[in-house]
């Protein structure tokens, strides 16, 4: 009897332990499956879901008038059945309702996965890069380079979650964005898609987004997959326009722009969009080096890579380094392109098919990029549930969601002068308020709402507050004037504005740009307007303390109306909250607490950068903006003690600890970016002046003081070196905060 029950527990525990060898993991079994899906399909059905198309190829014509797509049914069968098209994107025109957006998903992943042979879902894809501004309603934020002014992280975080949030409420569950492109060309009209001219700043917001909109599991119902944009080199065009050649040494190149998508792909983006420009002379849409052995090689990139809008074609067409657009196919392809945002037709399809067939692109190649795709389509849980998730409605544009939004502007908006304490202004005196930006909303968002370029004033939302009518709701409309004096490039009425100023106390003076998105915002001068240039001096001439509001994308030069200014506010793109959070500053509800993410030029030709190098400030040269990287006023003061560091010599391998004290020594509470800078002495190539390190937001009370910890590793001290490899060299190192400095060795 006991041999027989010994033999029964022997082959129970050898049964377990049989099941726990030959269990799988998740990832084990995910990849098992792609494998034999991957193995079942035709060289059609493959180049399929390398191609996506736009939705107005499968959309009827429709009404300007109306939030409402009509998908047509012939059309898009045709996409789905006969082209086996995996993804779509975009919207046809305007934002959508989240009806119209539930209803065309659901169409299109009822006819994926229950028409097609393999029943493969669809991936949709859209730019939502301050909150889902192609879905009618959303909560929008403040574009990226005011984000940046915040230096605060868990504002990003918070802006990535509910933006994904509120993609996946619209069925959408991947995000064009974020931008990494590290800002250094102030002229370029995406600059304010950035997080501004600082690597470490863009690193750690970037990183900061991505974790906000993936979370642990990006298949979950509220996170969608990021798309890192645009590798690489976009962000610093030789002239300053849109879509033309950089030409970036390749020390630059691996110190300054590769990083962030080096961070990236480590927080676990799993896409990446091409740079639709050339570096050096190589559309980066056909470059093996940039795509393969730096992406996928060198990074460890495991997603896939989509092409921006039409490049493929624009490699034969506009590039002309490919002789045909077939040959323009096989060259993307070839250099490491896993999908086409073609997106108007089919012939990226028809192309592929036929090179692969002739031989000239090898199907392991097609393999790859397909095996890349479907892994992302898995990792977002698309196979497990491809629809629309219609529980998500009732978080969709939430009181709270509003409240972060709002809390973003307001952190965001930085004071850049305020002259014997003009500001805040007193609610019972009478306000003027003037200027092209003072009464649209469409400024306060710029490009990416819900038009491409955010220009169609009508169709926004009537409840929120241009900074006019934020400004009367503050203050009352008995004690504001209001007059719009000057368009953005034309003067109106100025005799009707000076009048309006002099019978005021104080001038809100609300200048800046109209909206624009990409290469139409191309302009060949930063300074600003000359007709608001005018309109301001002749709103100084009343002798009324005025305050400059400038609600623009990118800093426009503004250096002959800045002296005559009693108060000088950047507003950046706060979103659509923008002109109730500038109504809070301006009148002392919230005490200002942004920081320029850029240095703000002096003159138009004036782009030096805050870590230039020595080379750069010596002899005549100077670091002379009109603004520092890093201003920012408060409404209260803040003073720096006690800057102390745990070790004055480190060696290979160890940290160093440093730890500062921050009092609010003003009258008032308010918000501090605490920021840490280090310079590198002395290196074997030549180092910049200074380097931001680390950076963290605090809150204080009048006179309450904290001591904040900082940590830095061998690898902060790290650059490219002559070898074009990071290196660490000993040496001499200085920190700074604020106006505290301290000293340390590195010995290797």
């Amino acid at each position: 009897m006991i041999k027989i029950w010994t033999m029964h527990v022997m082959l129970f525990v050898f049964l377990v332990v049989g099941q726990l060898v030959n269990a799988s993991t998740p990832e084990e079994e995910m990849e098992t499956n792609i494998q034999n899906l991957l193995q079942k399909m035709t060289v059609e059905e493959k180049v399929g879901q390398m191609t996506q198309i736009t939705l107005g190829v499968v959309s009827k014509e429709r009404g300007d008038e109306l939030f409402v797509n009509q998908l047509d049914m012939d059309k898009l069968k045709e996409a789905v059945l006969k082209y086996h098209i995996g993804s779509f994107l975009n919207t046809n025109g305007m934002a959508n309702t989240l009806e119209n957006w539930h209803e065309m998903i659901t169409t299109m992943q009822d006819i994926a996965t229950k028409e097609t042979r393999l029943g493969i879902p669809i991936i949709y894809g859209i730019d939502a890069i301050h909150g889902v501004n192609y879905t009618k309603d959303a909560t929008l934020f403040p574009q990226s380079i005011a984000m940046a002014a915040t230096r605060n992280l868990d504002l990003v975080r918070e802006e990535g979650r509910i933006t994904a949030l509120e993609c996946r409420a619209s069925g959408l569950p991947w995000n064009f964005n974020p931008v990494l492109g590290v800002g250094r060309e102030p002229l370029w009209p995406r600059f304010w898609e950035t997080y501004g001219e600082d690597l470490y700043l863009t690193c750690e917001l970037g990183r900061a987004y991505i974790e906000g909109q993936q979370g642990n599991d990006m298949s979950q119902k509220d996170r969608v997959a990021t798309c890192m944009k645009h590798y690489l080199g976009y962000s610093i065009p030789l002239n300053g326009q849109d879509r033309t050649p950089a030409w970036i040494p390749e020390r630059m190149l691996r110190e300054i722009f590769l990083p962030p998508f080096k961070d990236a792909v480590e927080a676990g983006s799993p896409t990446v969009m091409v740079n639709s420009g050339e570096i050096n002379g190589i559309p980066v849409h056909s470059s093996h080096y940039l795509l393969t052995d730096i992406l996928k090689k060198e990074l460890g990139f495991k997603g896939f890579i989509v092409s921006d809008w039409e490049d493929v074609k624009r490699l034969y067409d506009r590039d002309r380094v490919a002789t045909s657009p077939k040959e323009a196919v096989r060259m993307a392809v070839m250099a490491g392109l896993d999908m086409s945002m073609v997106p108007h037709d089919y012939s990226f399809f028809n192309y592929l098919v036929e090179l692969v067939k002739e031989g000239k692109v090898p199907e392991s190649r097609i393999n790859d990029a397909v095996e890349r795709i479907l892994r992302v389509k898995w990792q977002v849980g698309l196979f497990e549930n491809p629809y629309p998730d219609a529980s998500l409605k009732s978080a969709f544009a939430t009181e709270e969601s509003g409240k972060v939004c709002l809390e973003s502007a307001r952190e965001a908006i930085t004071l850049l002068k305020n002259r014997d304490q003009v500001l805040p202004l007193d609610k019972s005196k009478k306000v003027f308020v003037t200027g092209p930006t003072a009464n649209l909303l469409s400024v306060l968002n710029g490009g990416w709402t819900i038009t491409w370029e955010g220009k169609r004033e009508e169709l926004y939302p009537q409840e929120k507050n241009t900074i006019l009518e934020a400004i009367q709701s503050k203050v009352g409309s008995e004690n504001v004037l209001y007059e719009q004096g000057c368009s953005f490039e034309e003067i109106i009425d100025v005799q009707k504005a000076v009048r309006k100023a002099r019978e005021s106390d104080y001038v809100v003076l609300c200048l800046g740009e109209p909206t624009y998105c990409e290469s139409p915002g191309n302009i060949d001068d930063l300074s600003l307007y000359p007709a608001q240039l005018e309109f301001a001096k002749a709103i100084y001439k009343t002798g009324k303390p005025v305050v400059l509001v400038m609600v623009e994308g990118r800093p426009r030069v503004i250096t002959e109306i800045t002296q005559q200014a009693d108060g000088i506010i950047m507003a950046y793109l706060p979103g659509m909250d923008g002109g109730t959070a500038l109504a809070d500053i301006i009148f002392g509800d919230v005490n200002p607490s942004g920081k320029l993410p850029f240095s703000y030029p002096r003159t138009p030709n004036g782009f030096t950068t805050y870590d230039h190098k020595p080379l750069e400030s010596f002899d005549v040269n100077a670091y002379n903006p009109l603004y520092p990287f890093g201003h920012g006023l408060s409404y209260t003061t803040f003073a720096y003690s006690e800057l102390k560091l745990n070790k004055r010599t480190i060696k290979k391998g160890e940290t160093i600890e440093i730890a500062v004290t921050v009092t609010n020594s003003g009258q008032r509470a308010g918000k501090e970016a605490v920021e840490l800078y280090v310079t590198d002495l002395y290196g074997s190539v030549s180092r910049p002046v200074k380097q931001l390190k680390r950076f963290t937001k605090i809150d204080l009370k009048p006179g309450q003081s904290k001591t904040m910890q900082f940590t830095l590793n061998e690898q902060d001290l790290s650059f490219i070196g002559r070898e074009l490899k990071p290196v660490v060299e000993s040496g001499d190192f200085e920190i700074h905060i604020g106006d505290q400095t301290q000293s340390f060795e590195l010995v290797l």
